[in-house]
């Protein structure tokens, strides 16, 4: 091989493996898309101000999600599989949603305990399921053991389009991740003729495991937290923000400014599962997560991930801040950026997690 050959072909891998330029925010957005008519939230002065406030946010945020059907009673979940492991049992539960599906999910619990144990309610990613949060098919997701060895109840659902919920759509099994986000979409044109939304229904589906985990006799319903990755962490703070009963949260990657997604051209990173009628006329992500204040909220972030632009990350820290602050609770929120880290779970995560809930559940 000649050396100008192998000349070109090391320029091309050095070109391969060159890192992408860093977007500066705007920079090759078409003009028209720049002066959006974007809602500002307004960082309370004190805690007197947010406490008349908080109220009004909360209605625009639910109000967001659609028309939320009623939730059925927990007393239709139905335990299908028992299952002894080392130091816990796991239980396989199902349940109709009342509206379209049946969801499957499982439920972990210590072998040895006394009196009532706090409880973890966790969700699984994108293209994820229950079945790599509990160790079937384990990936970096797979934090039940660790939490239930820790002392934590830990349940967990397959969401709409996901794991055994996969070609159970509106059509059936011509749906299928394989095919791509074919399920994902049908899903989101029929809720949105229905006058609801896929997020709303998403998140009336953890509530429904919410209910069914509050009710377990093993489990201590004031001290319930909500973690996940991705999806399931942007699921976990939406939650908590509609849902009190939700005491603690940790979010692992999607810490996720929505302008700043279009200011850095990176509206493409994310499903369209989420996508809610309205909300940024009102304010931005911040005024969602800012309603889990006092509550613990721990947010653990790769600064190369694209779903999560750091200018953006960088603003919801120093918003929330200053509204955990007014409420005297400094403590209560963190934000971890790691260095030169993707959209990934990583051990290091893991290890602040367990901590996070041990502190405050």
């Amino acid at each position: 091989m000649s050396k100008t050959i192998l000349f070109l072909l090391a320029c091309s891998l050095l070109a391969q493996n060159a890192p992408e330029p860093i977007q500066q925010p705007w920079e090759g957005v078409p003009e028209g898309f720049r002066q959006l008519p974007v809602g500002k939230f307004r960082i309370p002065a004190n805690r007197a101000e947010w406490t008349r406030h908080r109220g009004s946010v909360q209605k625009i945020v639910i109000a967001s999600l659609g028309e939320l059907p009623p939730r059925p009673p927990v007393s239709q979940v139905r335990v299908v599989a028992k299952e002894n492991r080392d130091g816990y049992t796991l239980e396989k539960f199902v349940f109709f949603n009342g509206v379209d599906t049946e969801v499957p999910g499982y439920i972990a619990i210590p072998t040895q305990r006394s009196g009532r144990l706090p409880a973890i309610l966790t969700m699984h990613g994108h293209s994820s399921s229950k079945e790599n949060m509990f160790g079937q098919q384990p990936t970096s997701q797979f934090v039940s053991e660790e939490l239930v060895k820790n002392g934590f109840v830990v349940l967990g659902i397959d969401n709409y389009f996901n794991g055994e919920r996969k070609g159970k759509g509106p059509a059936g099994t011509m749906e299928t991740m394989a095919r791509g986000a074919d399920q994902e979409m049908s899903l989101f044109k029929l809720n949105l003729w229905l006058g609801r939304t896929l997020w709303g229904m998403m998140l009336r589906d953890e509530q429904i495991a919410l209910d069914y985990l509050a009710s377990r006799p093993e489990v201590d319903a004031n001290r319930i937290g909500a973690q996940g990755m991705s999806m399931g962490s942007t699921r976990a703070w939406w939650l908590a923000a509609i849902d009190e009963r939700i005491k603690a949260v940790v979010g692992v990657a999607c810490f996720t400014r929505y302008e700043d997604l279009i200011a850095t051209r990176n509206l493409r990173a994310h499903g369209i599962y989420y996508f809610v009628p309205g909300l940024l006329k009102h304010f931005d992500s911040e005024g969602v997560m800012a309603l889990l204040a006092p509550r613990p909220f721990l947010a653990l972030t790769g600064d190369s991930d694209a779903g999560s632009p750091p200018v953006g990350m960088k603003k919801l820290e120093d918003i929330l801040k200053a509204v955990y602050r007014i409420h005297g609770k400094a403590e209560s929120f963190e934000s971890i950026i790691y260095p030169q880290t993707g959209h990934v779970y990583n051990e290091d995560m893991h290890q602040r997690m367990v901590a996070w809930f041990r502190k405050f559940l």
